[in-house]
């Protein structure tokens, strides 16, 4: 997501336009038509690009759609996967839009047998470790959980080449992880955990438990988080990431219990810091754009979290977050890339 080049959007590629903040608060058909708009505006734009990418000699140095046949758009590979499962999200959700006819002939005509061996073939290099982990990794499996839940299309078993090949990756990496990872970006243990979990409970039992496993182990007996957050570039919530997470791993009951010693005064509002949406200084800064992340990824996390309060302060501090975010989905090239997506997740928690 972070990014140098600035790029303004044509006047097309705005959301949901004409329609007041009130709408936009709740996942309408003209919300989600707005918000498969901006995804189709840029899923298949090759540059600007930020390439992941290893050069082992000058024969490497190749161009984003050489690279990836797929995924080349949306600025950078991650933006790209997450946006193709915006916009089959709004497919399943809204499928009398003109949109949605738009997105099956898109993804009808990408997902072709040649392309997903290449996309596949990529991650055989073996500079390619490291390759979008665990960020990308955790949006693949997404999209091919989103995939499956269209009917009249075999896009699940188009994609299910790459999404083992990203299991096999978190099967084989979390055993060596020592650690988690807790800063509010791509790198974030929580998030990958959270999208890579609900996956996995469908597709891969083992890997589900591992997941389960590793997060109570990392994250079982954290208590009194102090929340010092956000850092300048974030678009993640390390705290509230952390919670939702758990609210999954944990179940509802035994939730509760570990919410209460995580964040033990989250039902007085402190840390206070949790209840701020954050502010963005300069939107066509790709790093300080992700602050506009935050406040939708917040707005995910609180709506998640919320019943284990008891009160309606989570749910008004959800409000808050979105109302601050959904304000900015588009405007500037840098946010307007992948923001939509974030959008998408805290309506439809």
């Amino acid at each position: 997501m972070a990014a140098v080049a600035r790029q303004r959007p044509g006047a097309g590629t705005r959301w949901a336009a004409g329609s007041g903040q009130s709408k936009r608060m709740q996942l309408t058909a003209e919300v989600a038509a707005g918000l498969a708009r901006i995804a189709l505006g840029h899923v298949t734009r090759e540059y600007p690009h930020k390439l992941d990418h290893v050069l082992d000699s000058a024969a490497d140095a190749r161009a984003p759609r050489d690279l990836h046949p797929i995924f080349f758009g949306s600025f950078d590979w991650h933006s790209c996967v997450h946006s193709y499962w915006l916009l089959l999200t709004v497919r399943r959700l809204f499928p009398e839009l003109p949109e949605s006819a738009a997105i099956t002939a898109l993804v009808d005509g990408m997902l072709t047998p040649a392309a997903i061996e290449a996309e596949r073939a990529y991650l055989d290099r073996p500079s390619a470790r490291v390759f979008e982990r665990p960020y990308g990794w955790a949006w693949l499996l997404a999209l091919h959980a989103e995939a499956a839940r269209h009917p009249d299309r075999r896009w699940d078993n188009s994609l299910a080449p790459l999404a083992e090949a990203f299991a096999a990756r978190f099967r084989a990496y979390l055993p060596k992880q020592t650690y988690p990872i807790r800063v509010g970006t791509h790198f974030n243990t929580a998030f990958a955990f959270e999208l890579a979990l609900g996956w996995a409970e469908t597709n891969d039992a083992k890997l589900a438990a591992l997941i389960c496993e590793r997060a109570r182990a990392y994250f079982g007996r954290d208590r009194d988080c102090q929340a010092w957050e956000p850092c300048a570039d974030e678009f993640l919530s390390p705290a509230l990431m952390e919670a939702l997470l758990m609210r999954r791993v944990l179940g509802p009951a035994c939730f509760e219990g570990w919410l209460s010693i995580f964040l033990p005064q989250l039902g007085r509002g402190e840390p206070a810091t949790l209840f701020e949406p954050a502010i963005v200084s300069d939107r066509s800064d790709g790093k300080l754009v992700h602050l506009d992340g935050l406040n939708l990824s917040r707005a995910w996390c609180w709506k998640g979290i919320a019943p284990a309060l008891g009160t309606g302060i989570g749910t008004d501090a959800a409000a808050r977050h979105l109302e601050a975010g959904l304000a900015h989905v588009s405007g500037d090239f840098m946010g307007e890339h992948w923001l939509a997506t974030f959008a998408l997740l805290a309506l439809c928690a």
